[in-house]
């Protein structure tokens, strides 16, 4: 008999609560597996040794049903840098000290690029003081830049919020004769798939947005004037999306950083919209989606969050057949009928490494998307959750605020 445990890293979504049922639904069928540990806020519940037993909160079905559909990382997250072994040992021998007691011989991260570091490192250092505890990495994260996978658990839904959101400021800013322009800053630091699925809605027959862009092109205000003074000349009202991590002038954005040195992004729509007010005089807003986009599960997309649970479930079964320092993966086998498959993928090659998009879904000029992405967008969008409702509201599953001190 082992136990498991598993733990969610980096900013929420509103799948990553379905790969953890995935991982505690798969782990009930396995006679092996006695205990299923929950890590509080992360890699610093292993470092102190703060756990749950996960079957004494999950207790029915229904339970499972309801945090399936609950968005945000219902363990609590973190931000922690794992140091490299060789430079601070303690913590590893902290880590290695609370999976030995607690007789966990799997051990699940879900999370992003920063959480498969944690993985690479934490599966190499049990491999060279040969401790019999496999660790497996789950994907997860809106940005959808994790290497090698076709894309990660969260960005459907976080897709499908985007498109419907616009669509909906889209139909917001058409009503009145004056001509306007309305920015919209989307998340995405260095890439920029989630503003790009914007354009989801040239498939309906929708021209918005009109312009697009992202952090794989150059940008430069000129070019930026001189593209909405073109739209303008075409439409009334003109709707632009704006990744948040476009380059602009030093002083736009915070220059605050993390524990990864990922610096805190916000302001570039401000800042556009101060320049469109300045340089041509009309009617601008600019609309930051902000964190909106990462948990709107009433929005969430069927595929993702059952692709969520299975690659949760498929980690358990990867664990148990021997694999460790281990990224689950899809590879896509078809766009249409939509076909995917989960395989594994070293975790050293995912690990602090990034996925652009690729140039040919971005047009000649930069400014745009091409149709050529909408085949990949598409079938990450579909479906509707049957969401369980309190008061005409979307219920949430909750862990006891005193359990998560």
């Amino acid at each position: 008999m082992i136990n498991i445990a598993v733990a969610q890293s980096g900013g929420p979504t509103c799948a990553i609560n379905a790969s953890l049922v995935g991982v505690f639904r798969e782990s009930l069928k396995v006679p092996e597996i006695d205990a299923i540990f929950g890590s509080i806020n992360g890699i610093e519940g292993i470092i102190n040794n703060h756990l749950v037993d996960m079957k004494s909160i999950i207790n029915t079905n229904n339970d499972m049903e309801l945090l399936r559909q609950t968005p945000s990382t219902v363990l609590g997250s973190c931000r922690y840098k794992l140091p490299d072994a060789n430079e601070d040992e303690a913590v590893y021998r902290q880590i290695a000290e609370t999976l030995t007691q607690r007789n966990i011989g799997a051990f699940f991260y879900i999370g992003g690029n920063d959480s498969m570091d944690t993985v690479n490192k934490l599966s190499a250092y049990f491999a060279e003081h040969e401790l019999n505890i496999k660790v497996i990495g789950i994907p997860k994260t809106i940005d959808n830049d994790l290497c090698i996978t076709d894309h990660t658990p969260g960005f459907g839904s976080a897709a499908k919020y985007v498109a419907t959101t616009m669509h909906e400021i889209t139909r917001d800013s058409i009503v009145y004769s004056i001509p306007s322009v309305t920015i919209v800053e989307i998340m995405g630091r260095h890439a920029g798939w989630l503003t790009a699925s914007s354009a989801v809605l040239h498939a309906m027959g929708e021209t918005a947005p009109h312009l697009v862009y992202v952090p794989e092109v150059s940008f430069s205000e000129e070019g930026f004037l001189a593209d909405v003074r073109q739209e303008m000349s075409k439409h009334k009202a003109v709707i632009i999306a704006v990744s948040e991590g476009i380059a602009v002038p030093d002083g736009v954005q915070s220059g605050v950083v993390d524990n990864f040195g990922h610096k805190y992004l916000s302001g570039i729509g401000k800042y556009l919209e101060d320049i469109v007010r300045t340089k041509i005089g009309c009617k601008v807003r600019s609309i930051e989606l902000n964190v909106m986009q990462r948990c709107s599960s009433h929005l969430g997309s069927k595929t993702d969050i059952d692709e969520a649970e299975s690659i949760g479930a498929a980690g358990v079964r990867c664990a148990l057949s021997g694999e460790t320092g281990k990224v689950m993966v899809f590879r896509r086998v078809a766009d249409v009928p939509y076909t995917v498959v989960i395989e594994t993928a070293e975790a050293a090659d995912i690990a602090n490494r990034e996925k652009f998009l690729p140039r040919d879904y971005i047009n000649s000029a930069g400014n745009n998307i091409t149709d050529t992405a909408l085949s990949y967008f598409m079938p990450l969008i579909q479906g509707d959750l049957n969401l369980i409702t309190e008061n005409g509201i979307p219920k949430h599953f909750a862990i006891h605020e005193s359990v998560l001190r």
